[in-house]
């Protein structure tokens, strides 16, 4: 049924609790629309279905997940495939395991096609040997060890660069129940490169002496690997490090709480990595206020350019920026005193690592949903927050570039947080979760603007989609105020989590939802905007 055939159907007192044409149940016992296949693979890539949602557990979602993606095989197997491309390769989602599932269910799909062409995407999607081992594990529980999955993994390991594909081996030789060990002697790799035949045969013979020898002496890496863990003090271990560029992940566990040694892998270290031990360098005192550390990582972490080239994903940051705040990892007894410099370069971090966003210079109303279930535990691969949290830190990016943007907060009322976009991202997160915890009526953003006869350009709610307690439909609300107040009123809705609903219909030429952490989601908005 089109938009104009539900609004010419519609009650204006019709509760959400019945059903317009067209519509569906959400979890919560409202009706709102539901998305295509398409639309809700677009979801899983970028918000995937770990932690579940409020109403919904990990494993139902995932498996719901799974049926749009299967859906989506059914209808066009190669575009599901450039799909997964697409948002794997340019960094909008913020964990890759959705796009290795999805990955894996192209290479189990039932034409040659679509196997083919999974296989030829995976070092694209499959960047690091955690996600080759991800891949793998997935791939195994969907199908059999058939030629074309042993030449996809074989390529996988002639393709890569060696001194990279070297690095992998060093980090991630055992990820997930799977090793790059097992991988080798399932796919039987063939190559002329001796350096690269060295590699392999290290990596299949750990214990062989031979081996050892031959992978030493053909990558300076695995030389350092060991060479490593045969010094005595930690300025010896800070100098090969140095000198071979080691990860951290090749440095024995007792030297690690060196502050000597982190200075040295700083020097090198990829930006995500550093993102993630920020608590440790300051933890063992080489990152404190004013030292030569916490410039050079606030530097670093200022860098647009750095951040946009390694992938760093919006959604790294915060997390990033909430634990380190705290003070004290989630997870372990790691305590550490936050240093401000760091504070304040990650929350501008925050907003370089968004796709280049243009400001629209239009009205926009931004309505963050803080009803109950947005308290829940977020499902994008991200525990430690809320789909609060992360619609609230969505909520900054419109407040920082939008001149004319103005934010309320609702769930069965209507809240004016007093937000500035000279907050700090972590005091923003925080000024939302004191606000709401109620029901859900998402028609309230459109009666607001209605009754206080506001002119707004874009009406931009950030939710979970499980409105259900007002009288009136969102899509009503809508109606009425572009009735009496703007003709021309756009709708965005930022999905929160990877369900396939929506409060407005697909069909509205004038609406669009789209999942609310992708990298690249203030671009789409302010493309639609703009039109």
């Amino acid at each position: 049924m089109s938009y104009r055939t539900v609004l010419q159907s519609l009650f204006q007192t019709r509760p959400q609790t019945q059903p317009l044409p067209g519509q569906v149940p959400n979890h919560a016992g409202g009706h709102v629309y539901a998305i295509d296949h398409w639309a809700r693979l677009d979801r899983f890539l970028v918000l995937g279905s770990e932690g579940g949602t409020y109403y919904v557990g990990e494993a139902r979602l995932t498996v719901e997940n799974a049926n749009a993606v299967q859906q989506a095989l059914a209808e066009d197997g190669p575009r599901v495939v450039r799909r997964i491309v697409e948002i794997s390769t340019t960094g909008r989602a913020p964990k890759a395991q959705p796009a290795l599932f999805a990955l894996a269910l192209a290479a189990a799909a039932g034409d040659d096609a679509t196997r083919q062409a999974a296989l030829a995407a995976l070092p694209m999607v499959a960047r690091t040997g955690t996600h080759v081992l991800t891949f793998a594990g997935y791939a195994d529980g969907l199908r059999g060890w058939g030629r074309g999955l042993r030449r996809g993994v074989a390529r996988w390991f002639t393709a890569m660069d060696l001194d990279r594909l070297a690095l992998q081996a060093v980090k991630y030789r055992q990820r997930e129940g799977w090793s790059l060990r097992d991988l080798l002697r399932l796919a039987h790799p063939l190559t002329d490169e001796r350096d690269r035949q060295a590699l392999f045969r290290w990596l299949t013979h750990p214990e062989d002496g031979t081996a050892i020898v031959g992978a030493r002496a053909a990558h300076p890496l695995i030389d350092g690997l060991y060479a490593v863990r045969e010094a005595e003090t930690a300025a010896q271990v800070a100098d090969l490090v140095v000198r071979y560029s080691l990860p951290r992940e090749a440095v024995p566990t007792d030297w690690l709480t060196e502050a000597a040694v982190w200075d040295a892998l700083l020097v090198a270290m990829p930006m995500t990595a550093m993102i993630r031990n920020l608590g440790k360098m300051s933890a063992v005192g080489l990152v404190t206020p004013g030292s030569d550390a916490a410039r050079y990582v606030a530097g670093r972490l200022t860098d647009a350019d750095q951040l946009r080239g390694a992938r760093v994903h919006p959604v790294q940051v915060l997390l990033a920026l909430k634990t380190y705040a705290k003070g004290r990892g989630f997870r372990g007894s790691l305590t550490w005193p936050p240093v401000p410099e760091v504070l304040d370069a990650l929350d501008r971090a925050y907003d370089a690592s968004f796709a280049l966003v243009r400001p629209t210079g239009q009205r926009i109303l931004v309505a963050v949903d803080v009803s109950g279930s947005m308290f829940g535990r977020w499902g994008a691969g991200a525990s430690p927050l809320t789909a609060l949290e992360a619609a609230a830190a969505v909520t900054q990016v419109f407040l920082r570039t939008e001149p004319k943007a103005q934010v309320i907060a609702v769930d069965t009322a209507v809240y004016n947080p007093g937000v500035s976009p000279r907050q700090r991202l972590d005091d923003l997160v925080g000024t939302f979760a004191r606000y709401g915890g109620g029901g859900t009526d998402l028609a309230l953003p459109f009666q607001y603007a209605k009754d206080k006869g506001l002119v707004f350009d874009t009406i931009v709610t950030l939710t979970d989609n499980e409105t259900w307690a007002g009288d009136r439909h969102p899509v009503a609300a809508l109606a009425a105020y572009r009735r009496a107040v703007n003709p021309a009123a756009k709708a965005v809705v930022l999905a929160a989590t990877s369900t396939s609903l929506t409060v407005v219909p697909e069909d509205d030429p004038l609406s669009l939802g789209i999942a609310g952490f992708d990298a690249a989601a203030p671009q789409l908005v302010g493309d639609f905007i703009g039109q």
